[in-house]
């Protein structure tokens, strides 16, 4: 038999296929694997007949369009697969899935098999993992923990190596705290950018599936294959373009702690290492008052809100449904007791806070949090279960409210992996962006980000000179410095404030290559730079000595009639150089 992936990747199952393994070999030994998870991982056994079946179906078919070929996850059991039982944590509710999720068919079409259901807080209600009659998944780092959750199962399971993504769902930070706690990867994307048809509400406005993975650009994937509109689902919506972060990302960090947030000793540092490390990537480091997401993070449980999970479950708590946890009994059924009069005055209030909270946004890119500002122990929760869930999601609990996107990297003490995780936090459809820094975070090395609209800039606008600011004011990213090829020649305009230079392509032959720089913004923002061109300038067409061919700035060429050419300077830059050591 082909040897099982020794890696925990995408990519090292990719490899082990194009060495030659077979996908029904290697999901068995996933399969084998998952037959001796801890106690706790899974509700249920691993999917043996469908994932072997599922297997069979791909072995010989060309894997070059299917980016997740025989990958095999694990999937939180408030998400349906078909034939399955759906437990959401709770004997009494089960039920077998008719059709798999939309977001599990997703990935299924993108080539996956998935190969079972994962443990959770019981209606995913809860962030500690404890909430479950199907037991207590471990902690990967320190069994005296409690996992996180309510997306517990799905977090152990890729911690432990035994899949290398998985689903959960987050609504208050299911699919956060339990990644930091056993330092993978989570993805809680933006409300809206997947389906959530085949997975059972907690609070329908706000849930999110979510993903777990080893690395970010494993989570970013997965979380792409599943980012799609649904028809079926009218809590979805279309995808938006926002500008990319500032060139030199601005990261809000807390001036100071609220009252409310609990930090404990060592998390402050973890966090301040993690926070130094994003200012040596090159990140611009500044201090906000989070108090504002602190109140607005209150009223998830604090406020008639929580009648939301009632009107989801409720009833079944209400019927006494065998295997219900008494804890997440008691949050839902406290729900029921809210009059509409108390959930409008609930809803005012919440715009309220949002709009206070909005002009943070203004003055920053990302937010970068610990995902807890503590940890808690198996004794903690048994001590008072409610206090240390509230503890934990402190830092969480506003995300969804605010309709922000969040992705959590894990956090290290010294090269030794930590039960913490940082979150970065930034507003709605900046997936990517904040994807881009994760990974920089990762590898140690910021990546810029490549927009739509790519600019060639010839004088004025040339970085340091006086119209620099209107690439910069619109978020342009440097793509590089270059040269024309030799078919161009460069003219200084009369009367042009400030002074700017007109470039003009000539027959071949009777130019020469002059310097240039490269610079890329988003469709919107290109659409208002072309607009405020002034006449003889032109956007056309330039071609650089490699071949390659952009957007760039030309002249019209009667208004090269009165103005020399200093073409044989090579540039706008040497030009005002040679101005500038003229003799007086």
């Amino acid at each position: 038999m082909t040897a099982k992936p020794t890696g925990r990747t995408i990519e090292d199952f990719a490899d082990a296929y194009r060495s030659g393994a077979s996908v029904v070999e290697v999901i068995r030994h996933t399969l084998a694997d998952l037959d001796h998870a801890p106690r706790g991982v899974l509700i249920g056994e691993p999917l043996h007949e469908r994932a072997l079946a599922d297997a069979e179906a791909l072995d010989g078919i060309d894997p070059s369009g299917l980016p997740l070929y025989g990958v095999p996850f694990v999937v939180k059991d408030n998400i349906d697969v078909a034939g399955t039982p759906t437990t959401a944590g709770c004997p009494g509710y089960a039920y077998e899935a008719a059709d798999d999720a939309v977001v599990v068919a997703l990935l299924c079409a993108a080539g996956a098999i998935v190969v079972g259901k994962t443990n959770l807080d019981q209606f995913a209600t809860g962030l500690v993992g404890t909430r479950s009659p199907y037991g207590v998944p471990p902690n990967a780092i320190d069994p005296l923990l409690v996992p996180g959750g309510s997306s517990s199962g799905s977090a152990v399971a890729v911690a432990l190596g035994l899949v290398p993504f998985s689903l959960g769902t987050d609504t208050a930070g299911s699919g956060r705290v339990p990644a930091a706690l056993n330092g993978i990867v989570g993805v809680k994307p933006t409300l809206g950018r997947s389906s959530t048809v085949g997975i059972v509400p907690a609070m329908r406005r706000l849930d999110c599936p979510s993903v777990f993975a080893h690395t970010v650009t494993d989570a970013a994937m997965v979380a792409d294959v599943i980012g799609r509109h649904d028809p079926q689902d009218p809590f979805t919506r279309g995808p938006q373009l926002p500008p990319v972060f500032r060139n030199a990302p601005i990261v809000g960090v807390p001036a100071s702690w609220p009252a409310a947030v609990e930090i404990s000793d060592e998390m402050q540092r973890w966090y301040g290492d993690a926070v130094q490390r994003l200012a040596e990537l090159g990140c611009e480091i500044r201090a906000i008052d989070i108090a504002p997401l602190i109140e607005v993070g209150a009223k998830l449980y604090g406020s008639t809100l929580v009648a939301e999970r009632s009107a989801s479950v409720g009833s079944a708590v209400a019927a006494g449904i065998p295997g219900l946890n008494p804890v997440v009994a008691t949050i839902i059924t406290r729900g029921s007791a809210a009059s509409a009069i108390d959930a409008y005055n609930a809803e005012y209030e919440l715009i309220r806070l949002r709009a206070a909270a909005a002009p943070l946004w203004d003055g920053i890119d990302v937010l970068a949090l610990p995902t807890t500002p503590l940890v808690a122990t198996l004794q903690n929760l048994l001590d008072d279960p409610l206090l240390w869930n509230e503890k934990m999601g402190v830092l969480t609990t506003f995300v969804n409210l605010l309709d922000l996107a969040t992705i959590v990297v894990p956090l290290d003490d010294s090269g030794r992996r930590v039960p913490a995780g940082l979150q970065l936090i930034a507003p709605a459809w900046q997936d990517g962006e904040l994807a881009r820094l994760a990974r920089s975070f990762e590898c140690g090395e910021l990546a810029p980000p490549i927009q739509a609209c790519t600019l060639v800039v010839v004088g004025a606008h040339l970085a340091g000179l006086p119209l620099h600011h209107q690439l910069t004011d619109r978020r342009a990213t440097f793509v590089g410095a270059a040269r024309t090829t030799a078919d161009y020649r460069l003219y200084a305009l009369p009367d042009t404030v400030p002074p700017k230079p007109g470039l003009l392509r000539v027959e071949a032959g009777t130019g020469v290559e002059i310097e240039v720089e490269v610079w890329s913004m988003g469709y919107a923002e290109f659409g208002s730079f072309v607009d405020g061109v002034p006449s003889p300038l032109v956007i056309g067409t330039v071609e650089l000595s490699d071949g390659s061919t952009y957007n760039g700035f030309l002249c019209e060429p009667l208004a090269i009639t009165g103005a020399a050419d200093i073409s044989d300077h090579g540039g706008w830059r040497p030009y005002i150089a040679s101005l500038a050591a003229a003799p007086a």
